[in-house]
């Protein structure tokens, strides 16, 4: 007796994403490109696959990410520790040294893809999601620091969002912050009372991530905690008024979040998120900041960087309420046929439409015009190509619009010569 086959479903947080929603991903990543582009932003495309110790290294050891959301192995063949990567700006790090992109010039690079962190899988977040990431590698000033959010204001106008505000910080140098970390140390140490398992086990490894807390039992806590950028010295205060000078020019509004760190190590002076209220608690579309000592850490020459990372699932479920970014037809064309000669015929006629730039499906198999039609409006096309018997004979073809026409008091259907076909088509779609 034969054994029923258990059917196997996708992993818990792994989510297909099926014709009809992988063409809004495709529009979206198409507008994403261009916008790109337009500042100068060329692609990047890192390994899914990395050694573990430059994650360990690059975003820290104490954070959430290192220590439970990484999927990490060890490779059998070699003994190799391996994670699938959790976030870009590490690998793309690794790449720029590896093959000396920094030696002659700065780069501005962009990335698209998977990534993956073992984490409770909640709205627009899945273990395996996806995200935009840009970075600028060997830039200084905060001029960089300020184009980046100004690009990000252009997408989201290009995208019609309105409703995503930015929040803004700096972190400061690294002997600012250890200074304002033995002063919040104290003082959570004061306060023990109130922080919850999560905070007193980071609050001497971690302390700044304490004050990101959602608890509201340690609010008030973590408002009246000294703030870092009480500590920051001229220079680095200076720097932040240029990028907010910046912003002002560009009409760019902005709230000054003192508690602002973000999630990984290796950030210092500016840092930013645009925020929304649309998607709950985790209302974070985008993030990012200024990262000088990364590409250091990592085995480089010391070279100064700023970037940051969009959620594409977060984003996608924004586009959804504005409209912007839907699905465009499955065709621009579809060709109708009836009989054996007219079949053979709608596949040469469809190739000389695709020679044309036109999109097109010829309907398969030999059924009925009542389902061919059915199909072809399903499909979405604005205009079907009728050929026949008759339409064989006589050396034509009926074109029938499946939606309005774009011209008032255009007829419905009409009869065209073959050799006019091509050109009344590219007239009419």
């Amino acid at each position: 007796m034969t054994q029923s086959f258990q059917k196997v479903r996708a992993l818990t947080g792994m989510k297909d994403i099926l014709p009809d929603t992988s063409s809004q991903w495709e529009t979206l990543e198409a507008t994403v490109r261009a916008w790109l582009a337009a500042y100068g932003y060329r692609n990047m495309r890192t390994p899914v696959l990395e050694q573990t110790r430059l994650f360990t290294r690059g975003i820290g050891e104490v954070t959430d990410i290192v220590e439970k959301e990484m999927y990490s192995f060890t490779d059998a063949l070699n003994n190799e520790h391996l994670t699938m990567r959790p976030e870009f700006t590490a690998g793309m790090v690794r790449a720029s040294i590896e093959h000396n992109m920094l030696y002659d010039r700065p780069h501005r690079v962009y990335a698209m893809g998977p990534v993956f962190r073992h984490e409770k899988p909640q709205r627009g977040r899945y273990r395996q999601f996806h995200q935009i990431d840009v970075e600028a590698l060997g830039f200084a000033g905060p001029d960089i620091d300020a184009e980046l959010i100004i690009m990000l204001g252009r997408l989201w106008k290009i995208l019609g969002l309105s409703d995503i505000r930015l929040e803004l910080n700096s972190l400061g140098q690294a002997h600012e912050r250890a200074a304002h970390r033995s002063a919040l140390i104290e003082y959570l140490e004061q306060h023990q009372e109130v922080l919850d398992e999560e905070a007193r086990r980071r609050m001497h490894t971690n302390p700044l991530r304490v004050l990101d807390t959602k608890n509201p039992a340690m609010q008030d806590m973590a408002n009246n905690a000294p703030r870092l950028f009480d500590f920051l010295g001229a220079e680095s205060l200076a720097h932040f008024q240029e990028v907010c000078d910046r912003l002002s020019d560009a009409g760019i509004e902005y709230r000054l979040n003192p508690r602002l760190v973000r999630g990984l190590d290796y950030y210092n002076l500016t840092v930013f998120e645009w925020v929304t209220d649309r998607l709950g608690a985790q209302g974070t579309v985008c993030g990012g900041g200024r990262y000088d000592g990364l590409i250091e850490l990592l085995g480089g020459k010391p070279a100064p960087a700023v970037g940051f990372a969009i959620g594409v699932e977060r984003l996608l479920d924004l586009c959804a309420h504005s409209g912007e970014v839907t699905s465009p037809p499955e065709c621009q064309v579809y060709v109708i046929h009836q009989g054996a000669a007219a079949q053979r015929l709608a596949a040469r006629l469809a190739e000389q439409m695709r020679d044309e730039g036109l999109r097109v499906i010829v309907h398969a198999g030999s059924t009925g015009f009542k389902s061919q039609f059915k199909r072809a409006d399903a499909s979405g096309a604005s205009l079907a190509v009728i050929l026949g018997e008759d339409e064989v004979a006589s050396a034509s073809a009926s074109i029938k619009w499946l939606r309005e026409p774009a011209i008032e008091g255009q007829p419905q259907q009409e009869t065209v010569p073959l050799d006019r076909l091509m050109k009344e088509l590219k007239l009419k779609v």
